[in-house]
């Protein structure tokens, strides 16, 4: 990746990996955490990365939360800055030279990291769930190399839990007004899944204030043996799977199995035939949103927009 904005190609090449389980991972070092013996790699998924810029100049804001270093002008643009390193408890060994510019949940961020080391192709089998493994600001573990056993580590930030941590106002998701219930097929649920904790309790918040049933899942293969359960259930009731479950709302980027893959795997099936597929995530901007529309999910709703939710449940639901 250059300094500057993706071009069309990169774009290209990057889309064409959501039909293979595929993303790309940027690795960047923090500093040493105290205790730690040398830097640890983290990652973000580069289709969250809008640029990559040498430190810029950063003006200090009058009373900014904590781990708020100011602003930076970018672009005309003025940006957030967040001290990414100060967040996850390193210390720089070389101070913060480098500046992600993030776009995620139609809202424009940027980090202060060490540096950026590199860009790594991976399989979404390569990465395992962080949930329990005492990293509360870390998704998941990615298997840098091949080899399972002699492999680099790269922890995975939850990127949305670090934003509402440092700026919690910006993230409020459910619904005041009863008016906006939405009613499901009797006997029905709603099957979600999302990686981050953050993010399902937030999702578990928005949809219980608009009055829907659901069972919630970690991970896209959590879900998808949780709907092939389902469907065995239905079978021997001599049900279909659409009389249990009246529709899937999925994040993309989840551990194992992806939100790409999910979608797929419901569609192509014909015993789930008239259960949609929404798809739920914080990979915004017009590229990414184009991108998503085009993995045969039946909606699209951006991160964390509990009116846009609200009405695409409501849309969807009355088509099903």
């Amino acid at each position: 990746m250059s300094s500057s904005q993706h071009s069309f190609r990169e774009i290209d090449e990057r889309t064409n990996l959501t039909g293979s389980n595929k993303f790309e991972l940027l690795l960047f070092h923090l500093g040493q955490a105290a205790g730690a013996e040398r830097r640890e790699l983290f990652g973000i998924n580069v289709f969250k990365v809008r640029e990559i810029l040498v430190m810029p100049s950063i003006t200090k804001m009058a009373n900014s939360p904590q781990h708020v270093l100011g602003v930076a002008n970018i672009r005309g643009q003025i940006i957030t800055v967040i001290d990414l390193p100060a967040v996850v408890g390193c210390t720089p060994t070389t101070g913060t030279g480098i500046l992600l510019v993030t776009e995620f949940a139609r809202t424009t961020q940027a980090f202060a990291v060490e540096e950026v080391t590199e860009i790594v192709r991976l399989d979404w089998k390569q990465v395992l769930s962080a949930e329990g493994r005492g990293g509360g600001l870390v998704t998941s573990i990615a298997r840098i190399d091949g080899d399972v056993e002699n492999t680099r580590l790269a922890q995975v930030l939850d990127v949305e839990q670090i934003l509402q941590n440092v700026m919690p106002d910006q993230v409020k998701f459910e619904k005041e007004d009863d008016q906006d219930k939405l009613r499901l097929p009797p006997g029905t649920v709603l099957l979600a899944a999302d990686d981050s904790a953050m993010a399902r309790a937030l999702i578990e918040k928005g949809l219980t204030s608009l009055g829907l049933p659901f069972i919630m899942a970690k991970t896209g293969k959590e879900a998808w043996e949780r709907l092939q359960g389902m469907a065995a259930q239905a079978k021997t009731e001599g049900k279909q799977v659409k009389d249990k479950v009246a529709l899937v709302l999925t994040d993309l980027e989840m551990p194992e199995m992806d939100g790409f893959t999910l979608t797929r795997n419901v569609k192509a099936d014909t015993q789930y035939n008239g259960i949609p597929v929404v798809i739920h995530s914080s990979l915004t901007g017009t590229t990414n949103e184009s991108l998503v529309r085009g993995a045969g999910a039946d909606a699209y709703i951006a991160k964390f927009a509990i009116d846009e939710m609200a009405a695409t449940l409501r849309r969807v639901l009355a088509k099903s």
